[in-house]
């Protein structure tokens, strides 16, 4: 499950940070830092009962298996926020 990056690092680490192009980066505001909320969930173990093969599925994509798992279900969770 990993992405594979589109950007030149190689072209981009040469240049210096005037020759970059951030225009289309908005900057950012006091506002922002006003309305911005850290979230930070406190996580707890669980045993959980997992197919073998869907286990075996997120472990191919290396360290962070878990972490990928409780991405997926944080989205899920939040895209069905509305059912309960």
């Amino acid at each position: 499950m990993k992405k594979t990056s589109k950007t030149d690092w190689d072209k981009l680490s040469i240049l210096d940070d005037s020759q970059i192009d951030m225009s289309d980066i908005p900057e950012i505001s006091e506002e922002f830092f006003q309305n911005a909320k850290i979230r930070v969930p406190t996580k707890q173990p669980v045993t959980l009962r997992i197919d073998s093969d869907v286990l075996a599925w997120f472990k191919s994509g290396g360290a962070g298996y878990q972490t990928r798992i409780n991405q997926l279900l944080r989205r899920y969770m939040e895209s069905h926020q509305s059912e309960l």
